[in-house]
């Protein structure tokens, strides 16, 4: 936790209200966000009880399973949901824009992308499992699910994987999106219950953000798990629906699957209506200036992945990845971690107060500066221009000597960290030489060499796309992390009879209550 995230902390348990973390937003939110607000039942693996979904504040989509501890409903459960989210995350794939790239072949990249908005960091755990649970199922044979189904897996897959990804916004938990732009008084695991984080955040009129808060502890949980207090309520009401099933009443049953719906629906509903006002107020504030480039990566992300599937060669994900795809997505992540927190800090005032404070950042007025400073680099022959400034600041920087820089009101301008020297009074004098920025001539182009008197915030300076290390091929890959894969056995023959996997007949064997 940084020095300013304590002092706001502080600051609402004080007041009784949240403060300020953030002055923009760092993650994009689409104009058509789906909102999914998934329930399942407490002490089951992955029993889905309910799902309100749609794009309408005003009309969701009521998703319910009457008896989650029956398999065929709950994949009866799963294809109605691919019916109403199918349709959203395939309809930007055809609206595209040709890309070219560097040392490779163009391709077309979706003008936009979908997003879901999950009411808390456990929906983008259901996410999770909801593709883990379908993307291999089959469509036809026995034991044969919706084709629907397996899709939605893939795609479910795909959103959990990226919102893995630090800075990714396809998936995306309102309860971190809330945190990082405000800080309340209450602790981490606290913040996780969305009914208390918008206490604090939009209280009641007349009340402070903590009484909100206290008040709302007793509110309809978030999920995805239900509440004990719930499932005391809904337990008889399953059971006069069993009892209406094996008597092969349809009357009675439809009574009590209507009952069933109607508990869930009011369970569910303070939630929906939470979700989108916390849209709202994220909405009013304004967006950073590097969200816009990350969102072209998901949008990137989004494209490719679509061409895959259209791809008849194209094949679930992995349970399990191998060696080196884990160790190539472990790299892309580790960049794009390094790439948000500095892009974050560039972006607002009050993270790079934080910066500043710990010596990762400085601001300061440009005393001198040797405009036309040639300097020959090792292994180089020509000189280039490489203008010498020293800027004066009150700030005490701690960064490493030859730490690259960017500045924050000249973005274009990068430089590199050569000496810090005690200044007059209580400031210090950092020596920065500029090393782009500056065009491409022997000499700077006019107006991109800071002058005198300029007052100009440096900071660690993005790291842009950096090609990883030479991976070894799958055949090459050494015995420690799993040796040369088996050859992929040839497709089987979809029309011949076959035997069924051991997740199939483990499936089947289940004794559901």
């Amino acid at each position: 936790m940084s020095a300013v995230s304590a002092l706001g902390r502080l600051r609402a348990a004080a007041t009784g209200y949240a403060q300020p973390a953030a002055t923009v937003r760092h993650r994009h939110l689409s104009d058509r966000p789906v909102v999914f607000v998934p329930y399942t039942m407490s002490g089951e693996a992955f029993a889905p009880l309910a799902a309100l979904v749609g794009d309408d504040p005003a009309a969701p989509h009521l998703l319910v399973v009457p008896q989650p501890r029956d398999r065929q409903r709950r994949f009866a459960h799963v294809a109605g949901l691919a019916t109403v989210l199918l349709p959203y995350l395939t309809e930007y794939i055809d609206t595209t824009e040709t890309v070219e790239r560097r040392n490779d072949d163009a391709y077309e990249r979706a003008l936009d992308a979908p997003q879901i908005i999950v009411p808390s960091s456990g929906g983008i755990e259901y996410m999770r499992l909801l593709g883990r649970s379908t993307r291999f199922r089959r469509s036809e044979g026995e034991y044969a699910v919706h084709p629907d189904v397996p899709l939605l897996g893939r795609w479910a897959t795909w959103l959990a994987d990226r919102a893995r990804t630090p800075g990714s916004c396809v998936l995306l938990a309102l309860t971190d999106l809330l945190t990082q732009t405000w800080a309340t008084g209450q602790s981490d695991l606290e913040n996780g219950e969305l009914a208390a984080l918008m206490g604090w955040i939009d209280p009641d009129p007349g009340r402070s953000g903590a009484v909100t808060a206290r008040e709302a502890e007793g509110a309809p949980p978030a999920g995805p798990a239900s509440a004990p207090e719930f499932d005391q309520k809904l337990a008889p009401l399953i059971a006069t629906y069993d009892a209406a099933e094996r008597a092969e009443d349809p009357h009675v049953s439809a009574r009590a699957e209507e009952r069933i719906r109607d508990a869930l629906g009011a369970e569910l509903m303070p939630t929906w209506r939470r979700v989108w006002r916390g849209l709202e107020l994220l909405r009013e504030l304004p967006v950073g200036a590097s969200v816009a480039g990350r969102w072209e990566t998901d949008r990137m992300s989004y494209s490719l992945f679509a061409a895959d599937l259209q791809s008849p060669d194209s094949r679930p994900q992995p349970r399990v990845p191998g060696a080196v795809a884990a160790a190539q997505q472990l790299h892309r992540r580790e960049q794009a971690q390094a790439r948000l927190e500095t892009e974050q800090l560039r972006d607002d005032p009050l993270l790079m107060a934080g910066a500043r404070l710990v010596g990762q950042a400085f601001r300061g007025r440009i005393v001198s500066v040797e405009a036309d400073r040639m300097v020959t680099e090792p292994g180089k022959k020509l000189a280039r221009p490489r203008p010498l400034m020293v800027v004066q600041t009150s700030d005490d920087p701690l960064l490493p000597l030859d730490t690259e820089l960017e500045c924050v009101e000249r973005p274009k301008a990068k430089a590199k960290l050569i000496a810090v020297a005690e200044g007059p009074g209580d400031t210090r004098e950092v020596r920065i030489e500029l090393t782009g920025g500056m065009g491409r001539g022997k000499t700077p182009e006019d107006g991109s060499v800071p002058e005198p008197g300029d007052l100009l915030c440096w900071t660690v300076a993005a790291s842009g796309f950096r090609g990883g290390p030479k991976w070894p091929s799958a055949e090459e890959t050494p015995w420690t992390h799993g040796g040369p894969p088996e050859p992929r056995p040839a497709p089987a023959d979809e029309s011949a009879p076959r035997e069924p996997d051991e997740e199939e007949l483990a499936a089947a064997q289940e004794e559901w209550a």
